[in-house]
């Protein structure tokens, strides 16, 4: 498998990780307590921290110039390569958790696999992810049970939140020819795999938060292909405009 394939590959995890770290920071000084704050920041930072490492990988492999930096801050809207799920607004708290939880059942999942994945440097980045992955798991779990078992309110946001990410779900579990090919190859995570026992847990998690299993057979899908809402568009104009109005230019 060539070289060129393994760092497309990675800088998906790497698109994935960024849009979701930066969309977990804008919670920053903004959460409903002083400790929720914090966590929200620090599962921030750890998203951001796994960007950095695939991002550097496919630097690595990429050669040249090219540098992490360069994969976060110098590329367009259409280049970015992340599941649509995560570049969704922040919306509020029980969105936030919502859409947490899915990805979190789905990402622990994801990362076992990839630990055993034939490239070692991919591997080695799952081996890290994994530990971080079970305490967002755990985090994410709780706050679904309590918003959902809580007021009439919040076990309403919940629901809405759920029916707002269902149809997204979807694009979690296809597999283009890129992956595919790594997949049969050892070393990219075969997704179609992971959405029986993903469709179980989440699904027994709802279900004791007395929350309904929205039923569409809609899939909103595109971001593996550059095709995004426009929603990424608004997020990147921010998160790149240091770089793009001072190029090069470091702390």
């Amino acid at each position: 498998m060539s070289k060129a394939m393994i760092k497309q590959y990675a800088v998906r995890l790497g698109d994935d990780a960024l849009v979701q770290g930066h969309r977990l920071s804008q919670w920053c000084s903004k959460g409903p307590f002083l400790e929720e704050d914090l966590a929200l920041t620090n599962v921030s930072l750890d998203f951001i921290g796994r960007a950095r490492m695939f991002y550097s990988y496919a630097a690595q492999l990429e050669g040249g110039d090219v540098t992490e930096d360069w994969y976060a801050y110098q590329r367009d809207c259409r280049d970015f390569t992340n599941l649509l799920i995560h570049e969704l607004p922040t919306g509020d708290f029980a969105f936030t958790m919502a859409r947490q939880y899915l990805m979190d059942e789905f990402g622990l999942a994801f990362m076992q696999c990839l630990e055993s994945s034939s490239d070692e440097t991919l591997a080695a980045i799952a081996a890290k992810a994994v530990k971080e992955s079970r305490y967002h798991l755990r985090r994410s779990r709780e706050w679904m049970l309590r918003l959902g078992d809580g007021t009439e309110e919040s076990h309403n946001r919940l629901q809405t939140a759920v029916d707002d990410l269902w149809d997204y779900t979807a694009e979690l579990f296809e597999l283009d020819e890129l992956e595919q090919g790594l997949a049969n190859d050892g070393i990219a995570v075969d997704t179609i795999a992971l959405k029986s026992n993903w469709g179980m847990a989440v699904g027994a998690l709802l279900g004791e938060a007395a929350i309904d299993i929205p039923q569409t057979d809609r899939a909103i899908c595109g971001g593996r292909q550059g095709m995004h809402t426009e929603h990424l568009g608004h997020m990147l104009s921010d998160l790149q405009f240091m770089q793009r109005a001072y190029p090069g230019q470091e702390w």
